[in-house]
Order: structure tokens, then sequence, then C-alpha cells
């Protein structure tokens, strides 16, 4: 067993336990997921979701969709594929992590995956309205969404100009700030505090802490009015 020493670790704050990033989006009649690292099933199980209609990724990095595998227990329970809405550099990634998916003979009970091909262009999954908000990271496109007042954006460190219009009149904004520290793919604290008040989002949450960030207590109180820590099991009625 490896103790850590991490003050966030061994932190008794709820709001310090910090999985990987990912949200649930419900309507009155549609559930998605953004995104399944590898918390994805335990993450499932403390929100008791029971009905998934569809889940949308970011990019194909191993923390956003290592836990794609335990979609099968909704195939199970509802009978059906899973729809996955992702461009084509996920979708390769996707098949490539997960080929037994795909095979066209296939083994009784693994995952069943209707890929779904998105670009820039807005789409609709069951009655919720979905607008890609392409971001950087590093050198990466990564896919932010907006579902009506709500955008949120991970992995990120630089928004073009054209892709910020997107955002804009959002009421609430989810933004990824890494730690207090730069860095070479994702926001830092300041940045992240510098792109919300430049968009003028009412109310942002920083997700995609790391225990680098510190806790949560702690930043709270460095964070200008209208911004906020996210923390595992927030949730945001609009």
């Amino acid at each position: 067993m490896i103790a850590c020493e991490c003050p966030v670790c061994q932190s008794p704050d709820t709001k310090d336990k910090r999985l990987r990033a990912s949200i649930l989006v419900q309507s009155e009649h549609t559930t998605l997921v953004v995104d399944t690292g590898p918390d994805f099933r335990y993450q499932m199980l403390r929100a008791n979701v029971k009905h998934l209609d569809a889940i949308l990724f970011t990019h194909p990095h191993k923390d956003h969709i290592a836990g794609l595998d335990d979609v099968r227990a909704f195939n199970f329970f509802q009978q059906q594929p899973m729809k996955v809405f992702a461009n084509e550099m996920t979708q390769e990634v996707v098949i490539r992590e997960f080929p037994y998916a795909f095979y066209e003979t296939r083994y009784p009970g693994v995952p069943e995956i209707h890929l779904n091909t998105i670009d820039l262009k807005p789409f609709t999954v069951g009655d919720i309205e979905v607008t890609p908000v392409q971001v950087w990271h590093l050198k990466m496109p990564v896919l932010g969404f907006r579902f009506g007042k709500f955008t949120y954006i991970t992995d990120a460190n630089n928004i073009d100009e054209s892709e910020k219009q997107k955002i804009w009149g959002s009421e609430v904004l989810v933004l990824n700030t890494l730690r207090k520290e730069q860095h070479i793919s994702h926001y830092s604290l300041s940045e992240g505090i510098a792109v919300a008040q430049e968009l003028q989002v009412p109310q942002t949450y920083f997700t995609h802490l790391s225990h680098q960030m510190g806790k949560h207590a702690d930043v709270g109180q460095e964070l200008p009015a209208g911004i906020l820590l996210a923390y595992d099991g927030l949730v945001i009625n609009l």
C-alpha cells in the first residue's frame, strides 16, 4: 500500500475528493454523459444513473475515454447499443483501444457501441441541442459543448476568437484550470480567471483540477465574484 502525503488527498473535505473530469447532462426526456474516464462506472453508480441515452467525447486522451467498456451494463438493461458522438480523430482511437467492440463477429457480452460522427455543426441528442465549441489542448483540437445556457470546456489552453463567439451569452461556464502554475496544455488558475472575465459569463466553475491546485476551501477564498471551483457531485440547475 502506498500512503499519499498530499494535503488534498488527506483532506477530510469531501470537495477535495477529485475523480476524473466528466459531466452528466439531463433534460426532462434525455440523459447524456460527456466523457467516460477511468472512474466512469463508479461515477454512474454514485449518481444512481439507471438510464443513459448517449455519450459525447471531447477528445481521445485516456483519462476521457478509458471507462467506455462499462457501457455494457446500459446495453444489457436498455437492450440497445450506446450512441457515442465523437469526431473522427476520437473515433479512430476508440476503435483502436476497444477493437473487440467493433469486430464483425462479436463475442457475447462485449460493449455495443453506435458511433456517430460530429464536427463543429450543432446536433441534437433526444431533446437536448448541442453546439460543439472547438478549443486547443496545446496543438490538439478538443471539443467543448454548449447546451442552451450552459457551456462545458475541458482540456484547453487556448480558444480561437471565432469559437469564443459560441460561448457568449452563456449563464454558466465550466472551464478547466489544472493548477496555479502555468501548464503547457491546460489553463492555469489565473488564465482561467482571465478567460471567464473576458467572456463575461455570470457564473463560472473551474474543473479538471489537479491536486497541485490545493484545497477547495483555500483556493475558493482567492477567486473573484462569480467564479467557483467545481467539485464531484456538484449539481447545476438551469
